[in-house]
């Protein structure tokens, strides 16, 4: 009898990897803020504030991310939105995380690839900056998340589902590690394990104007709530039931 085959482990970056909340996000929030503001102006004076909050809320509920609003409804270059959006100066200023990071990537069984909505260049340094580089078999970064031509970054099931056939792995062997919920639940349409990261979450919005109800259950499409990524390997049996997991 062959032994089951390993997992394959989907992690996300920001708030999952990492406290992004804390000094990061406000930076490219405040840099985003500014973005939009010239592009719904009038060429003179920015939009409001009020106009901003209600482009990026809309755009964020209606396609899953503001960029790709930003995209169809203002024609903006996803390169320089991305660039400029996340011209945060030294992340060795801005990053806080847990350690042990590496040794839990290590002694997960399976490959590990990175799968984050951010641009490559601030992915990288941020993987950097906490010493994961070597951990992950590949870096899928959001420039790389494009179906047909167009930009289908998370929670997109059809970038998903292409990026599944390219790496030749069964939806049933993977398992998403994510702190967002629309995009845990659509992975698990498609047949993925979740894994749902709270700790770092504030808000319920991308505005920081909602924030998080104190105590929040476990959707049904969410296979394991953690407070930390460290704490994963004391669900193995539940995220990778078909492999064995008795020799870890």
């Amino acid at each position: 009898m062959s032994k089951p085959l390993s997992p394959v482990w989907l992690f996300d970056l920001d708030n999952t990897l990492h406290d992004a909340s804390h000094a990061i996000f406000p930076a490219i929030s405040a840099n985003m803020n500014t973005y939009i503001a010239r592009v719904l102006g009038d060429g003179v004076t920015p939009a409001s504030r009020e106009a901003v909050d209600a482009a990026r809320v809309g755009y964020w509920k209606r396609y899953g991310a503001t960029l790709l609003g930003m995209i169809r409804h203002h024609r903006v270059d996803a390169a320089d939105f991305l660039r400029q959006t996340h011209d945060i100066g030294a992340l060795h200023e801005l990053v806080r995380y847990e350690r042990g990071l590496e040794r839990l990537l290590r002694r997960l069984p399976g490959r590990k690839i990175l799968l984050t909505n951010a641009p490559t260049a601030y992915s990288t340094g941020v993987v950097r900056h906490i010493g994961l580089q070597r951990q992950f078999a590949h870096h899928v970064s959001i420039e790389d998340m494009r179906v047909h031509g167009q930009l289908r970054p998370k929670p997109s099931k059809l970038m998903l589902r292409r990026l599944l056939r390219r790496h030749r792995v069964a939806a049933g062997r993977c398992i998403l590690v994510e702190d967002t919920l629309m995009n845990l639940k659509r992975a698990k349409q498609l047949g993925v394990r979740t894994a749902w990261v709270t700790q770092y979450l504030r808000f319920s919005d991308p505005i920081g104007k909602a924030p998080l109800p104190k105590m929040v259950k476990r959707p049904g499409y969410v296979d394991v709530k953690v407070k930390s990524v460290l704490k994963l390997p004391a669900h193995l049996r539940r995220l990778a039931p078909r492999y064995n997991t008795e020799n870890l």
